[in-house]
């Protein structure tokens, strides 16, 4: 069912929720996922970004979420003079990126210590977003809700294992996707849940068998 949000959108600063406000949520879920303050982004715009990100403001937006601001954020004009001042370097890339929707961006940030990352979004409009890969896993996250990534060894019983903790937890899931890249080899879960999860929950998760890592991303 749709929100009244959802129709609406997210307040913004810009010409276009797709350009603009779901820019900035990308951005910003791209450093959430980095968890530390990146020192390097580069931004490749694919589709209809790559045409019209200048004129759109959408280079602004995704700065500005890759800064940590909101979509209501009255500088998000000025995003780029800020990243400077702050030390942050970034560069914006052309490309096509096959079979993408028109509005897609691919970010890598790297932070001070090397630590790099790569994330894929999409705006769908109205402020809304997808995330569909992070690093070499392909994934479908809203960022509207708490999410847990877990990369698994692909065996039988798995999901089952994770979920079980979770409900004896009293976790409740609302979404749930699962991909691998053949049979026997790796799966990862994405589990979008309802408010929040402790740290102490995701460790019981990490110790099980076959588990590799598990991830909470925070809602943005």
């Amino acid at each position: 069912m749709l929100q009244v949000f959802d129709i609406i959108g997210p307040i913004m600063i810009g010409p276009s929720s797709s350009h603009t406000a779901g820019a900035v949520r990308i951005g910003k879920y791209a450093r959430s996922i980095l968890g530390t303050t990146p020192i390097f982004a580069l931004i490749r715009f694919s589709g209809s970004f790559a045409k019209t990100y200048k004129g759109h403001g959408t280079d602004k937006a995704m700065i500005a979420g890759i800064l940590g601001m909101e979509t209501d954020d009255a500088r998000i004009p000025i995003s780029m003079e800020i990243a400077e001042k702050m030390g942050l370097e970034f560069t914006f890339e052309k490309t096509e990126i096959d079979g993408a929707h028109p509005n897609t961006a691919e970010i890598i940030l790297k932070d001070a210590d090397g630590k790099e990352i790569l994330v894929r979004g999409t705006s769908i409009g109205g402020g809304n977003i997808i995330i569909n890969k992070i690093n070499n896993t392909v994934v479908s996250i809203s960022g509207k809700s708490d999410t847990l990534i877990v990369p698994h060894e692909d065996v039988p019983g798995m999901i089952a294992v994770v979920t079980k903790i979770l409900a004896e937890n009293s976790v409740n899931i609302h979404g749930f996707s699962l991909c691998r890249d053949h049979k026997g080899g790796i799966a990862v879960m994405t589990i979008e849940i309802d408010g929040g999860i402790d740290e102490n929950i995701n460790q019981i998760i990490l110790k099980q068998p076959h588990i590799l890592s598990s991830t909470i991303l925070k809602a943005i």
